[in-house]
């Protein structure tokens, strides 16, 4: 299926499934070599799900946790300008390295609002992975360690991404078609 329709809006097929899981491999790759003890994953919830599901069956580095945080920024295609931390961080994250899992990284407003979030709580070290970065939307200068794929500012769904919760379902990535 090339074309979906979801409500109002028509999506084109943007990144296949195939090219997906070589995104989701490279950045596991690169999070195995990159030598992180004993890390815990943390992926932002709702989108991040499939991707950090993807990524986690890929990790072999010794001592890996996973947990969940849900943060909210989105009015149907367009952000809010504000996060509502809906579900937080139940472990005890003292002096953990961690590694931030987002299934796309846009202005930087809810990363800022994640970092801030956990160097409240005294961890060691944060690392941030996505599946997907705006570079021309980002406004913010912290580090984006592990970029499975930098695109323009189309709205994209499929993979975990949702428009008005629908669609995160779908094995390819969608944008909104012109």
């Amino acid at each position: 299926m090339n074309t979906i329709t979801l409500q109002d809006k028509t999506f084109e097929v943007f990144i296949n499934e195939k090219e997906i899981t070589e995104i989701v491999n490279t950045v596991a790759d690169s999070i195995n070599n990159s030598k992180i003890e004993a890390p815990l994953f943390i992926a932002i919830m709702n989108g991040a799900f499939l991707f950090a599901a993807d990524i986690m069956r890929k990790i072999t580095i010794p001592n890996s946790e996973i947990s969940f945080i849900k943060l909210s920024s989105y009015i149907g295609t367009k952000t809010s300008g504000e996060v509502n931390q809906l579900i937080g961080i139940s472990n005890d994250i003292t002096g953990r390295n961690i590694v931030v899992l987002e299934d796309i990284v846009e202005t930087g407003i809810t990363l800022d609002n994640i970092i801030n979030l956990l160097k409240k709580e005294n961890v060691n070290d944060i690392k941030i992975a996505t599946l997907l970065f705006k570079p021309n939307s980002y406004k913010k200068d912290f580090l984006i360690d592990y970029v499975g794929k930098s695109i323009d500012n189309d709205f994209v769904l499929g993979y975990g991404l949702d428009y008005n919760e629908l669609g995160r379902n779908l094995k390819h990535i969608y944008k909104l078609k012109n």
